[in-house]
């Protein structure tokens, strides 16, 4: 299956599509006699990068393959970043006009930098770590202004958004989610709906017809919204891990252990977003 990650999209891991695998049954319309009928690798996109033309095909290099230390290593390095650029930014903007100003351009600063990265073939480190300063900046700024409001909101989003993680890697791991082509596709669909939704909610509130933020406002509705977010924000997750166990189980070069911590960080930071309004609207109606 692939990820509904931009980062991801253009790699397939999954036995549950058709840009890699590992079956080694004979594919249909492949026919026993031919050389392609037995090879384990003729789906694998890794795995032809070591077969040779005319020699048998070989199993992938152990070396130069992305492991779980080089996800942790790097998804640590990239949030790390985004930890520094927000505490930075709390410390050294405070709450005015101009800061808001400031963590707009950040944002998207931070926002050209991600599709960059999307859309090129190879990760680029610069662009990522890039990415995470300065979204960490525009973090770091909202984050100071919903604290300056409800206090204390940033740190409760930061414990919700870690429990939100911890409970949708629980679950993966026990398997009690089986991440498919179809849930995949289902979750799209509604994922690309809610985006389209909240898209014409964010014009109505521009040329005023929807008013106090329409669907985002800090009442019962908004709450809902954001719970769905959330949610969202955990299915976006559940693709992430399956997509980083699959890489390595399929022996993807080390390289994109990058676009598995750009991936992450992309993800969690939706979370948090999504949490940090969501403290606000319950801090609200107390």
């Amino acid at each position: 299956m692939r990820s509904s990650n931009p980062v991801f999209s253009r790699r397939g891991f999954s036995r549950d599509n058709g840009y890699a695998g590992f079956n080694t049954a004979p594919q249909a319309g492949y026919a026993q006699g031919t050389p392609y009928a037995q090879n384990p690798y003729a789906q694998n996109p890794y795995a032809q990068q070591d077969v040779q033309y005319g020699a048998p095909p070989q199993a992938p290099a152990t070396t130069g393959r992305m492991t779980m230390d080089d996800v942790v290593m790097r998804s640590g390095l990239t949030l790390g970043t985004v930890a520094v650029g927000a505490v930075l930014a709390w410390v050294l903007l405070p709450v005015s006009a101009t800061s808001y100003g400031l963590a707009f351009g950040a944002a998207i600063v931070a926002m050209v930098l991600a599709l960059v990265q999307s859309f090129k073939r190879t990760p680029a480190p610069a662009l990522i770590l890039g990415y995470a300063a300065f979204e960490g900046v525009f973090l770091g700024v909202i984050s100071e202004m919903y604290n300056s409001r409800w206090s204390g909101a940033p740190f409760q989003a930061v414990l919700g958004t870690l429990a939100v993680s911890a409970a949708t890697l629980l679950v993966y791991k026990a398997g009690w989610i089986r991440v498919t082509a179809r849930y995949a596709r289902i979750g799209m669909a509604i994922a690309i709906a809610f985006v389209l939704v909240l898209a014409v909610n964010l014009l109505l509130v521009a040329f005023g017809v929807a008013e106090n933020g329409g669907l985002r406002s800090f009442g019962p509705l908004g709450a809902i919204v954001g719970i769905i977010a959330i949610l969202l924000g955990a299915f976006f997750l559940t693709l992430d891990f399956k997509q980083i166990e699959d890489g390595i189980a399929y022996g993807a070069p080390r390289n994109e252990s990058w676009l598995a911590a750009f991936g992450l960080t992309l993800t969690l930071v939706w979370i948090y977003v999504e949490m940090l309004r969501l403290v606000a609207i319950f801090s609200s109606n107390d």
